[in-house]
């Protein structure tokens, strides 16, 4: 096997997991904006929380989408073309919920506040379900053909490993952004989102957990597997962390469920980047999907300077940002007055 195509699939998956870490508990906690916070003094310091790094967060997305594209173009063209209904519906959530972040304080009436809430708590779940969607259905197979076109209309890419993989991302969305909730806030925040982690981890993951089984099953090996052991072992410690009142440990267990889980997927399907559901020979490979040699050099040589560099700008914003949020840091809603002009 080359080792640039390699190098290149390796790194995808780390982009992609580094997106589902990062814009995971941001999405959820957009969630959690609309359907768990009991007033609008908890909904402003969930919102508080992510303020200063959920754009950045989003960058992974980009990031992993723009690798794609110039590492294995034929990967980048068939799945996204084949998807084009899901992608465009996350691409509008995303949209929806940047607009809510940045509108939601520039007015003062309840209809106001509420109807930008609603946009932000929809935008991330249909983002988080759209993006779960897409990841379970590159790993598990579309109907391409022998050029890698999609067989069948608009809607041949939904099935049930789509509504799994969904479920599988919204699930630990919620159940991620609610540890992260009670590692950066304190106060009611802090008791009510410990108590989601500790009622809803079981189930939450569960999607997830069958997404990783249903992966093995079919193209699992031992190393696979015992990346699916440690997911399990981290995902129990995650409880057990979070009933014992150390938020950050639990919130680094579903760090490392989240990286052994996808792990142990990427690992299972490769060199299969794209397998078809037609034919197995109409899959799509490190080997039959990937630029020239000379393209994936220039990328990595860039890389090796680029990544290290945004990922310690990123781990500087969040030490910056890195003490907890309550409402006595909160200040009161300043009622915004058009000027009036003179005459």
């Amino acid at each position: 096997m080359e080792f640039l195509p390699t190098l290149w699939f390796v790194l995808i998956a780390v982009l992609w997991t580094g997106f589902l870490f990062l814009e995971g508990f941001d999405l959820g906690v957009g969630m959690h904006i609309l359907f768990s916070a009991k007033d609008p003094q908890q909904k402003r310091i969930m919102l508080n929380t992510i303020g200063p790094v959920w754009d950045g967060n989003e960058v992974w997305l980009l990031t992993a989408g723009g690798a794609m594209f110039a590492a294995f173009p034929f990967w980048y063209a068939s799945l996204f073309s084949a998807l084009y209904i899901p992608l465009v519906l996350v691409l509008v959530g995303l949209i929806f919920r940047a607009v809510a972040i940045e509108y939601r304080g520039k007015g003062t009436t309840t209809r106001w506040v509420k109807g930008w809430d609603l946009a932000l708590g929809l935008g991330s779940l249909v983002s988080a379900f759209g993006v779960g969607a897409t990841l379970a259905l590159t790993t598990t197979g579309l109907p391409l053909d022998s050029n890698g076109d999609r067989v069948g209309g608009a809607w041949a890419w939904f099935n049930g490993y789509a509504v799994l993989g969904g479920l599988a991302v919204v699930g630990f969305c919620l159940v991620h952004a609610a540890a992260f909730l009670a590692l950066k806030t304190d106060g009611d925040v802090r008791q009510q989102s410990r108590r989601f982690v500790t009622i809803a981890l079981p189930f939450a993951l569960l999607p997830l957990a069958g997404w990783v089984l249903a992966i093995q099953f079919t193209s699992g090996n031992p190393i696979t597997w015992a990346l699916v052991i440690v997911a399990v072992v981290a995902g129990v410690l995650a409880w057990y962390a979070n009933r014992a009142g150390r938020e950050g440990r639990s919130f680094l267990y579903l760090g490392t469920f989240l990286l052994a889980g996808s792990a142990s997927i990427f690992a299972a399907i490769f060199p299969t980047v794209l397998p078809s559901t037609l034919d197995a020979a109409f899959d799509l490979t490190v080997t039959n999907a990937s630029a020239s040699d000379y393209t994936l050099g220039l990328m990595s040589i860039v890389a090796a300077f680029g990544v290290p560099l945004v990922l310690a700008y990123q781990g500087w914003t969040y030490w910056v940002f890195r003490k907890r949020i309550s409402s006595a840091r909160i200040p009161e809603a300043i009622e915004v007055v058009p000027a009036i002009r003179q005459k």
